[in-house]
């Protein structure tokens, strides 16, 4: 049984049912997600751009530390649109260091071997296709440079509270002491700016939820009826656990390949995507529980989102 079925059928049974969001990313998923980012609404991206363009200077100052050359490790690289202003910047300032993309796309790998260093000359790529703390300790079997860690895009919200201090704590192990991260949370804000994050106007968030159940349909042989289950995104300030759902409109039973057969019940929610949102203060003590030193934070305009420096203890 491949992996994708496997883990369809192990959330589905759960209960709560939940799916992972890490399979809305296929060609229909990412052109959607794109017209997500390009949302009125969907602040996080232009935020940490943000950053990224107008401080770009003391980020790469800040994490050349002292130190003469190291290893820029990106977890997640995707086309490196907000790090190319930080490698363009090291490159300029003539600061030694390799770029280490790691992604789980062998296409999005190529990509950026090909194209990175015809568009930033001078700079040296070597990328990593695979799972992050896999590839994490081949860059370092590879070069024994200090290592300067990338992991943007709030990726780290992606995970209940829980799972995201455990993903610190292995990050801490896979990585030695004087070396770096850089990682972008997105922070507690109004709630009415939140939740329009995650059900846009045109309904692209909704799209994009429903679209797993086509994916699922078309590579699994599923018969979800798409028209049956509707998108609801939930946020509580208090927490600030943001949670989007699809909710069967329903009682129905659908079929996943030849054998499995899921039961939903009238209103039965499936849990889709966790976006976690945290205090600057919860940020600090994450940092310090899983073995790392708050060095600095740098913050957009509107103090919406934290890139955070962590130093390794």
């Amino acid at each position: 049984m491949n992996k994708f079925l496997q883990e369809v059928l192990d959330g589905l049974n759960a209960q709560p049912k939940h799916l992972h969001s890490k399979y809305f990313y296929d060609e229909i998923g990412d052109r959607l997600f794109q017209q997500i980012m390009a949302s009125d609404e969907y602040y996080p991206t232009d935020c940490e751009m943000e950053i990224f363009k107008n401080q770009t200077a003391q980020l790469a100052k800040t994490l050349k530390n002292g130190f003469d050359s190291f290893d820029l490790v990106e977890l997640g690289a995707g086309d490196a649109t907000k790090s190319s202003y930080l490698l363009k910047q090291l490159v300029a300032d003539k600061v030694d260091f390799d770029y280490f993309p790691i992604d789980i796309s062998t296409n999005t790998i190529k990509h950026l071997e090909e194209n990175l260093p015809k568009e930033i000359k001078g700079l040296k790529v070597c990328g990593f296709n695979g799972e992050y703390f896999e590839m994490l300790e081949k860059t370092r079997q590879f070069s024994d440079k200090r290592k300067v860690v990338l992991f943007l895009g709030s990726n780290i919200g992606n995970m209940p509270v829980a799972d995201a201090f455990d993903f610190a704590k292995t990050l801490r192990k896979s990585l030695s002491k004087t070396d770096l991260i850089l990682v972008g949370i997105d922070l507690k804000k109004h709630p009415r700016v939140i939740r329009a994050a995650y059900n846009d106007a045109k309904g692209y968030t909704k799209k994009f939820n429903l679209n797993l159940l086509r994916r699922i349909n078309n590579e699994l042989e599923a018969d979800f009826n798409i028209e049956d289950f509707e998108h609801y995104p939930s946020y509580d300030p208090i927490t600030g656990s943001c949670k989007s759902y699809l909710i069967s409109l329903k009682k129905q039973t659908v079929r996943i390949g030849e054998a499995d057969f899921i039961d939903f019940e009238e209103n039965e929610p499936i849990l889709m995507e966790i976006s976690q949102k945290y205090s600057v203060k919860e940020t600090d003590e994450m940092a310090s529980q899983a073995g790392f030193k708050p060095v600095k934070h740098f913050f957009d305009d509107k103090n919406w989102f934290l890139d955070a420096v962590w130093e390794c203890k």
